[in-house]
């Protein structure tokens, strides 16, 4: 029962995270202002904003313009009900741990959607979402210094290249990124993450270029790399960081 109802606030708040990714950059009113289709502006009903179920009774269209609606609304909710899964089924055991993966988690896909949609990260969400989750890692006992080298290393470490290139390789909201991945990881944990979103932006970036979608001066949003590599992290980082040590005892 309890999953079932994980996997339902899952494609609530996936809902949720579709509408705040299109109101933020915009600088949309989110509190108190109803739902609209973005192509007509008709307000929608409640029956047209459940979940994934509302995508397939409208048949992938807009009851009134009759314009075609994006599949990252469902895409995007389902994801985030599987997301909410699996943060779940990893944090058993404690519910403040739970809920607090799953406001980290929400963070990151919102980021995630964001960055890939409009090309930018921005600072309402970042600053305040590092402050709370840092403050918060506090208060369950983690170590100041983990958190502190980790936001350090993260942050310098897109500052560097920002300063480096005049902004070119990456923007100033990689930077805020790079503080709130390493204030959500820590130190050594930070740098699992930061290797993956690198082979992964690689692995993806050379698949483009392939394809002839993309060419080397192509700017890529780099937080779509970052968010997905910190959630991965945060479910394996741990046991990521202990192969790898044990793996080097083996062979020194």
């Amino acid at each position: 029962m309890v999953w079932i109802l994980i996997g339902i606030l899952g494609l609530i708040a996936g809902s949720f995270l579709n509408c705040l990714a299109y109101r933020l950059p915009r600088a949309e009113k989110i509190l108190f202002a109803r739902s609209r289709c973005p192509k007509c502006q008709k307000i929608l009903s409640w029956l047209e904003l459940i979940p994934v179920v509302s995508f397939v009774l409208q048949r992938t269209r807009c009851r009134s313009c009759r314009q075609k609606i994006s599949w990252q609304y469902p895409f995007v909710e389902i994801a985030t009900a599987v997301l909410f899964l699996l943060v779940y089924w990893h944090t058993l055991d404690l519910l403040i741990l739970q809920s607090f993966n799953l406001f980290v988690t929400s963070i990151l896909i919102l980021i995630f959607l964001i960055d890939l949609n409009d090309g930018v990260i921005l600072d309402i969400v970042i600053w305040p979402g590092a402050l709370i989750i840092f403050i918060s890692q506090l208060l369950f006992g983690l170590s100041w210094w983990r958190l502190g080298l980790g936001m350090a290393i993260s942050g310098s470490f897109f500052g560097l290249q920002y300063l480096v290139s005049r902004g070119r390789w990456i923007g100033a909201g990689d930077i805020g990124l790079g503080f709130l991945m390493g204030a959500i990881l820590g130190w050594p944990s930070i740098i699992v993450a930061l290797v993956f979103a690198y082979i992964g932006g690689a692995a993806i970036g050379l698949v483009l270029i392939l394809l002839k979608k993309k060419t080397l001066a192509s700017a890529v949003p780099f937080g779509a790399f970052l968010a997905p590599a910190t959630i991965i992290t945060m479910m394996w980082g741990e046991k990521i960081v202990n192969w790898y040590g044990n793996y080097l005892k083996l062979l020194f």
